[in-house]
């Protein structure tokens, strides 16, 4: 299982919400790229990157710090938010990102996520976002009917490389992640699922690991709170 350090960008600086409220927000680094790198330091494989003003207004914003951190570190970064169209994701890939991830456009224009998959393979991901199973879209602002596990099934033989799964509620409120739900729908499709949202402690991440099912795991405030110690993360990960 990969553990993903997450570096949530709002004007510029790295912040970190509660359940996904802008107005929510503590800011932890004013500077994300050196962020980025104590990260790097201290042992992350991947680092997972949101531009927050981007996922609301639609087209990126934080594309200063996203470039900071890209030339600051040599590992691969994923990034989402205000991503939602082919250009977009043809510029991003271009400057250097691993994988992008798209959230709003895997509701609103389900084709644009398979031709990117098929233009660009392994380096496109889906995010669902969801409250009490529902999907939520536009910076979790507007929710859906759609069922997360029905919306996920569509994209089965699209060639994704990942979907990442946030429980909303869970989100920043350091309660520990939805691991029964992150299980289920790792079991429903046979695409790779990230687990998002209230990862707080090393023991919510052996409950992840346990499950044998979900590829990995993203944390944030637990990261910068000190409540877990990435090294002894990266040694759990790594760990039979």
């Amino acid at each position: 299982m990969i553990l993903y350090p997450a570096i949530d960008l709002k004007d510029g600086q790295a912040v970190r919400l509660l359940r996904g409220d802008m107005d929510a927000a503590t800011v932890f680094s004013d500077t994300p790229a050196e962020q980025a790198a104590h990260f790097v330091e201290a042992g992350a494989e991947w680092l997972h990157l949101v531009d927050l003003n981007g996922a609301f207004a639609g087209t990126p914003v934080n594309a200063a710090p996203v470039e900071a951190i890209l030339a600051s570190v040599d590992i691969p970064v994923q990034l989402g938010g205000g991503i939602r169209d082919m250009a977009t994701i043809e510029r991003w890939l271009d400057r250097g990102l691993a994988r992008v991830i798209l959230g709003t456009v895997a509701v609103e224009n389900p084709t644009l996520v398979r031709d990117a998959a098929k233009t660009f393979p392994g380096k496109v991901a889906v995010g669902l976002d969801a409250r009490n199973g529902r999907v939520a879209t536009r910076g979790w602002a507007e929710e859906t009917e759609l069922l997360v596990t029905d919306l996920a099934r569509q994209f089965e033989d699209a060639g994704i490389a990942a979907i990442i799964y946030t429980d909303i509620e869970r989100d920043g409120a350091m309660g520990g992640p939805n691991v029964a739900a992150t299980a289920a729908l790792a079991r429903a499709v046979d695409i790779p699922v990230i687990a998002s949202g209230g990862v707080s402690s090393l023991d919510d991440l052996a409950a992840l690991k346990e499950t044998g099912v979900i590829a990995g795991a993203i944390s944030g405030r637990a990261l910068y709170d000190g409540a877990i110690d990435l090294a002894a993360a990266m040694a759990l990960m790594k760990a039979a």
